[in-house]
């Protein structure tokens, strides 16, 4: 269950950065209430999972898969460009995350 918080969590961190991105400097209302709720429900669902999880593991996974997924949105939904050297920098995460939660 609280690797499904941590997931959760993660959806509403990416949200959040993506709304702050929309928000152009918090001009907007919408995206800039998207980030103060994204934000509170990450933080809210991470102070969850830290209860069980110790902190490194937790804040690796977070904010890893967060990175990953950020970067995947901003590829996609705003038309950022990646080369070879992030594409690397997103396998050595995800090689650094698999390390860290199975050790």
């Amino acid at each position: 269950m609280v690797y499904v918080l941590i997931i959760i969590s993660v959806v509403c961190e990416v949200f959040a950065s993506s709304m702050l991105k929309l928000s152009y400097g918090f001009t907007r209302l919408l995206p800039s209430l998207g980030f103060a709720a994204g934000m509170g429900i990450a933080f809210y669902l991470l102070a969850l999972v830290l209860q069980t999880l110790p902190l490194g593991v937790v804040y690796a996974t977070w904010s890893g898969l967060g990175t990953i997924l950020t970067a995947c949105i901003g590829v996609f939904y705003f038309r950022e460009k990646m080369n070879k050297m992030n594409i690397l920098g997103i396998v050595c995460l995800v090689i650094g995350l698999l390390m860290m939660n199975l050790g």
